[in-house]
């Protein structure tokens, strides 16, 4: 197999389309994944690596957050794993021959597959002002340079740090500590676009913005709800602890817009049933949800669960609970009228839901994107605590919320204080332990980083991983407002676009991966760690020599760094931290909280679960001491006529924006992403047939249009009323200021577009 990167650009816009799967993984999978990782890696490498995915000695898939067993497989990494490792244990190199052979305008017509497939970065480039090719440079002028920028604006507030969910505990805390020395919390993260109205839904009714149930759980429970989440793309090693739940007598409820053949019928491949016999059916009930009828669907539920004797549970809600009657009371005047416009569903589909409720003692409640993307995401996660609190099921075996995150260690980040609203607590422990006064005006979040990039309030920009420009709403917004900085930086494994639009400086500073080791000055190994979905913190220990001799470790790049900026009036031993880990995790042990003996308890195989106080003990450290009931009112999205509700979604060969490849095997797309999936009935009313061309173009309240062309249409069996689209093509159609209420998400699930049918594509 070849490790040669494609000569040219492909053709996407012009997709061959057949019929959907309707079951999901088998030998199919595993001819896939073997197929791509060989022509990345080499067979023997192939081999070598993919037996080190999440094991206990190896290393933590850099894709997903799902957890991992207490054992693991001998193979415990799934189909999009298999991609993602190949992708960042690549034979392919990325010189400064390629650099110099493509300019910037040129690398900027490029396609993000194509980008991402020409292989590692392997040694520190630069834009100068007015180039137009990066060169190369050496680490000592690229982080000076850093410093002098940084040291020059006016307030520490006009730079920006930016993180990916990829970085580990260790990058992040010193990435934290060192943006706040210097004196600023503008720390937005992916987690702004992404879970943020978890975090906020969770802390304000929970206590703390985190999921309360840990893998063994699944299969304690009698009813596990998976509501806007596609596991069979996005979470592909959740299907195995579904199928563990069905076959412990588990029901499965799924709520989502689109059928997806993960959730339908899962062929286990580490089975001789999943290989060879006829899989395992998981969903029980499936109830094909309109965009954005979350929220009503689960108020209605529970308007049934407080008309039927019995079926809730008193004594939990008198003694942990606050706040019941005034939700009682708006939750009793929710009418089928609303319930049922709003869903889309009929009312059997919703009482046939609530006979699987009172049939279960137990239930989990798993959601992503698909739920916390919309203007109500926050109170439709509320609803959904207190669906969970009438009944008691938070705090229990085999119950509780369950918010599946999406790019490994996005929750550790958070966790180390990756946060631009930082909490009091963080803020005192940081004082205490280091110093200094950290700043207490609360940061920028991802949107507000780029509103103020684009009025010249943010200089200076710096990336830690990632794939800003292409995961940012308003593409043409962000790309403008990123011309204007002074520097922008990327810290990066890979090419992506994000270094094809930069300031008027740019700089890229090639890192190590999750998959190679990383050496300490002594010459021993240094290992990192993460935070799995469900807050277990476990080791993670690349194995592979370095992509090149240039590369360092993220930590290594930020200590450097802070150095340079701060200078010697810094007491933070950034030196001592970069040469050993060890002493990083010291620090974090007496600043975050559940860190205590860090160093020891993640020595542990599988490593160690952080406390969580609902869980653990049905305490709940809220304002109120107690779990919040909440009322907030019933909104859904209204669709003006000849208007669709459109969603941005993964295809089955990407992660995040990570291009894998040109098909969506499950949903039956090969060689093309620009497709847009419309129900029958609705294409047929709007006078497009399936395989004709449309514009789609998003309307926004304040009259403006944003359009992205040349979409081949799908007939699909979506919810009517709703299409989807592949993200980031369609990130264009999202409006900067379209953003869900108090947790200022990107609505990129609840996009109103109208559809213009077009001839243009691309043969």
């Amino acid at each position: 197999m070849s490790a040669k990167p494609p000569a040219s650009d492909p053709v996407q816009d012009a997709p061959q389309v057949g019929a959907p799967k309707e079951s999901s993984v088998g030998l199919p999978a595993i001819t896939h994944a073997l197929r791509t990782a060989q022509q990345q890696m080499g067979l023997r490498r192939t081999a070598l690596t993919l037996l080190r995915v999440n094991q206990h000695d190896g290393f933590d898939c850099p894709g997903c957050a799902w957890p991992e067993p207490g054992k693991p497989h001998t193979a415990e990494f799934c189909e999009n794993g298999a991609k993602a490792v190949a992708e960042e244990a690549t034979l392919r190199r990325i010189t400064p021959a390629f650099f110099a052979e493509h300019s910037v305008a040129d690398l900027r017509e490029r396609s993000g597959y194509w980008l991402g497939q020409q292989g590692r970065l392997t040694e520190p480039m630069y834009l100068a002002e007015g180039a137009t090719h990066y060169t190369p440079i050496g680490w000592d002028a690229a982080l000076d340079l850093i410093a002098g920028e940084l040291n020059a604006l006016d307030s520490p507030d006009e730079a920006a740090f930016y993180t990916s969910g990829r970085t580990s505990n260790e990058a992040a805390f010193v990435y934290q500590l060192f943006a706040r020395e210097f004196g600023t919390n503008n720390l937005p993260d992916c987690s702004n676009m992404c879970h943020e109205s978890s975090s906020y839904a969770l802390g304000d009714t929970l206590g703390i913005g985190k999921g309360s149930v840990l893998l063994d759980d699944l299969e304690k429970a009698d009813l596990i709800i998976v509501a806007g989440q596609n596991p069979g793309t996005n979470h592909p090693r959740m299907l195995t602890a579904l199928e563990g739940a069905k076959h412990a007598g588990a029901k499965i409820m799924t709520i989502n817009p689109l059928p997806e053949a993960g959730l339908r019928n899962f062929h286990n491949p580490q089975t001789p049933r999943g290989l060879a016999g006829p899989g395992t059916d998981l969903t029980d009930l499936f109830l094909q949800i309109r965009l954005g009828g979350d929220q009503a669907l689960f108020r209605i539920l529970n308007k049934l669960l407080l008309e039927r004797d019995g079926a809730t549970d008193d004594a939990f809600i008198r003694d942990h609970t606050h706040g019941f009657q005034d939700f009682a009371t708006a939750t009793r005047a929710t009418t089928w009228d609303q319930a049922l416009e709003a869903t889309g569903l009929t009312r059997e589909n919703i009482e046939a839901a609530l006979e699987l409720i009172l049939a279960s003692r137990s239930i989990i409640v798993c959601w992503a994107m698909g739920l916390t993307q919309h203007k109500n995401s926050v109170p439709t996660i509320q609803e959904i605590v207190n669906f969970l609190l009438l009944r008691g099921n938070i705090g229990r075996p085999g119950a509780g919320v369950c918010p599946v995150r999406g790019h490994s260690n996005v929750q550790g980040d958070r966790t180390m204080g990756i946060c631009e609203r930082p909490t009091p607590q963080l803020l005192d422990a940081l004082e205490r332990e280091f110093g200094f006064t950290p700043p207490r005006e609360h940061g920028l979040d991802t949107v507000e980083t780029i509103r103020a990039l684009r009025d010249g309030r943010v200089k200076v920009f710096l990336a830690v991983g990632g794939n800003f420009v292409s995961a940012t709403p308003d593409s043409a917004v962000t790309e403008t407002a990123l011309a204007g900085a002074r520097l922008t930086v990327q810290v990066s494994t890979k090419l992506n676009r994000s270094h094809c639009v930069t300031g008027r400086r740019a700089l890229i500073l090639p890192t190590l991966g999750r998959t190679e080791r990383d050496r300490r000055p002594d010459g021993g190994d240094q290992f990192v760690t993460v935070e799995d979905s469900m807050g277990m913190v476990h080791a993670s220990r690349g194995r592979l020599a370095p992509a090149g001799p240039h590369l360092r470790s993220e930590t290594a790049i930020l200590c450097a760094l802070a150095r340079r900026v701060l200078g010697p009036g810094s007491t933070t031993p950034w030196e001592e931290f970069a040469a050993d880990y060890d002493r990083i995790r010291d620090r974090i042990a007496r600043v975050v909280p559940g860190f205590d003996d860090f160093n020891t308890k993640v020595a542990r195989p599988g490593g160690f679960a952080l406390p969580h106080p609902p869980r653990d003990s049905r305490t709940f450290p809220t304002t109120t001491g107690k779990a919040n009931f909440t009322a907030e009112p019933l909104t859904w999205p209204r669709v003006p006529e000849g208007r669709l509700l459109l969603q941005t979604l993964r295809s089955h060969d990407q992660y995040n924006t990570t291009i894998y490849g040109l098909d969506d095997r499950y949903r039956g797309i090969k060689g093309g992403r620009r497709v847009v999936f419309v129900h029958p009935d609705d294409a047929r009313r709007l006078g497009l047939d399936d395989g004709t061309y449309a514009d789609l173009t998003s309307e926004w309240t304040d009259g403006t249009e944003r359009t992205a062309p040349g979409f081949r249409v799908v007939h699909y069996p979506t919810a009517p009323g709703c299409a989807a689209a592949y993200y980031p093509e369609t990130n264009v159609l999202v409006p900067l200021d379209a953003t869900a209420k108090t947790s200022n998400t990107p609505t990129s699930k609840s996009i109103v577009i109208r559809l213009t049918p077009t001839s243009r594509h691309t043969t």
